[in-house]
């Protein structure tokens, strides 16, 4: 007989294909090797997948993020007392601090192997606002002339921390006043990697584009003005509506997004109310050019 453990998950795939929705499968506990390939296709297909109605512990939220590779590194932020890969996202009802994570970006695209995926588990829902916005990178990519993608391939784009974590970054400097988030500024974050603009996804194949307005700071051999000019064209293309998925939480959802190839960020609109999530982060790859 067929079990609810080792059936083949239900995949909802929003009408454009980016995003998914996951049900028929349990993770709260290990998940059938078979069952978890095809989880982690349907993720490589629609890059951000999401699990309605799925309470976790600690150690279950850590046990299935394993599932999908190691841990990754995970600065700048004070992380659970106890869980070092486990940070509590979160805003409580006095806060007047712009969310967390407010501003579009790929996670830790400052980092030599920058994070493949990130968890975050609904813990507290407010009653309205707190989104999040996913934006497509593949098809951002995919929407570009041929005569643009081919001058993008041979580019490295610069990637820093130092815009919101650096010494004199953004949290540093933020007016007086409450926020529930431990954040860690340090002359670190300062320091930069280069990463290729076009990004081959290691298992889908496709080349999307790997560059964020918060931790993208320039482009190699381009001169301040130049390359400013170019990201500021790229984000705005990147960020057109139709490349743009909302994604609403309920308590105890769980979702999974892939940082190679898709940009997120976080909405307000819940003054007043808590709103808590408990995030992991699987380690990456060094990012292959086109």
């Amino acid at each position: 007989m067929t079990t609810l453990s080792d059936a083949p998950p239900k995949v909802k795939a929003n009408p454009s294909g980016f995003g998914a929705e996951i049900t028929g499968v349990d993770i709260s506990r290990p998940l059938p090797a078979p069952v978890l390939a095809a989880v982690k296709d349907a993720w490589a297909r629609h890059s951000i997948l999401w699990f309605p109605d799925q309470p976790l512990t600690h150690d279950q939220l850590e046990a299935f993020t394993l599932q999908f590779g190691d841990f990754g590194w995970d600065p700048y932020v004070k992380p659970m007392e106890g869980r070092p890969h486990i940070l509590e996202v979160r805003r409580d009802p006095q806060e007047t601090a712009s969310p967390f994570g407010g501003a579009w970006h790929s996670d830790w695209s400052f980092q030599q192997s920058p994070p493949a995926g990130t968890l975050l588990h609904a813990k507290i829902i407010p009653p309205m606002g707190g989104d999040t916005l996913y934006a497509d990178g593949y098809a951002a990519w995919e929407a570009l002339d041929a005569d643009t993608q081919a001058r993008l391939k041979s580019m490295k784009a610069i990637h820093s921390a130092t815009r919101p974590y650096g010494a004199n970054g953004l949290y540093a400097n933020e007016p007086d006043g409450y926020r529930a988030m431990q954040i860690i500024n340090s002359s670190e974050a300062d320091k930069i990697w280069t990463h290729p603009i076009a990004r081959v996804h290691p298992a889908s194949g496709r080349t999307a584009l790997f560059i964020n307005p918060i931790y993208t700071v320039g482009i190699e051999g381009m001169d301040e003005a130049g390359s400013e000019a170019l990201l500021t064209q790229l984000f705005g293309h990147m960020l057109e509506q139709r490349f743009i998925y909302r994604h609403s939480w309920a308590p105890d959802m769980l979702t999974l997004w892939d940082n190679r190839c898709a940009l997120h960020c976080a909405t307000g609109g819940y003054d007043g109310h808590a709103r808590v999530l408990h995030r992991t982060t699987v380690a990456g790859e060094i990012p292959i050019a086109a």
